[in-house]
């Protein structure tokens, strides 16, 4: 069975799509920037944390 074999027989089914489609996420402002922060304070410790490795490594 091909794609072009397969037909809609009821046009209403197509409604039932609607009804699963997610609703959008929606974040506080306050919590997005909480979320950039720490991503970036993240990045930058693991940034000094391999410089020290590698620092300590070459001793």
């Amino acid at each position: 069975m091909g794609a072009e074999e397969i037909a809609i027989e009821d046009e209403d089914e197509a409604d039932i799509v609607e009804w699963y489609e997610a609703r959008p996420v929606t974040v506080s402002t306050a919590v997005a920037t909480g979320a950039v922060v720490t991503a970036f304070a993240l990045g930058v410790l693991t940034g000094v944390g391999a410089l020290a490795l590698m620092g300590w490594l070459d001793d």
